[in-house]
């Protein structure tokens, strides 16, 4: 047996990505950019002039997160904050991001991608994130 999974083609990435960057530019930030197709895979990215070079690999983390659970990173710590063991063990798996910036790419109800940003405070990340996905249609989340 087989069954059929959507991604995020790479227009759409690039329109998310470009969106993320003009938010971040309004609010003064230098911000990296990451999306990734439903797997978790880089699909686009970008590094705005003058972002920090640690906010590379954050941003990216931050989408794979979000790609692997299908849900927000922000959504982590309150997911693990009241169960110590959990607390004190997933937090050293590799590329596990806890703090907002990361969001499942929803697109009518089906996880295509997603996006990560690093650059700001993890609510700026995640307020240029926003502007993405509503820059390509996405579900809210």
């Amino acid at each position: 047996m087989t069954f059929v999974k959507h991604s995020i083609d790479a227009e759409t990435a690039e329109k998310a990505v470009a969106a993320a960057a003009k938010k971040a530019a309004e609010l003064k930030l230098k911000m990296c950019i990451a999306v990734t197709d439903e797997a978790g895979d880089l699909k686009a990215f970008a590094r705005m002039d003058g972002a920090p070079k640690l906010s590379i690999g954050i941003s990216q983390d931050k989408a794979y997160t979000a790609a692997s659970f299908s849900m927000p990173t922000h959504s982590w710590f309150d997911f693990i904050k009241d169960d110590p063991p959990l607390l004190h063990g997933i937090t050293h798996t590799p590329r596990l991001v806890v703090f907002g910036g990361g969001f499942p790419i929803m697109l009518k109800g089906e996880m295509v991608g997603a996006i990560g940003l690093s650059g700001g405070h993890y609510s700026q990340d995640m307020e240029c994130a926003r502007a993405a996905l509503a820059a390509i249609g996405a579900d809210a989340l």
